[in-house]
């Protein structure tokens, strides 16, 4: 499968500048996963920026907000 890195970052919501994974989507996820969290990607902006990306946080968030924030 291609990576599609460059379309990637121009909808990553990363707030992390210095990541190395921006736009690499499974390296992103697999990086995430191993860490027990989520990527930025499956949070609202002002939320991602608060860098806790922990599944409870989520899990939080999406109950609070509904599916689409």
């Amino acid at each position: 499968m291609e990576c599609r890195r460059e379309k990637n970052r121009s909808s990553c919501n990363c707030s992390y500048e210095p990541c190395s994974r921006r736009g690499i989507c499974c390296a992103c996820l697999a990086y995430h996963r191993g860490l027990g969290e989520l990527p930025a990607c499956y949070f609202p902006d002002d939320v991602e920026r608060g860098y806790d990306r922990s599944i409870e946080n989520f899990v939080r968030v999406y109950r609070e907000r509904g599916r689409w924030w």
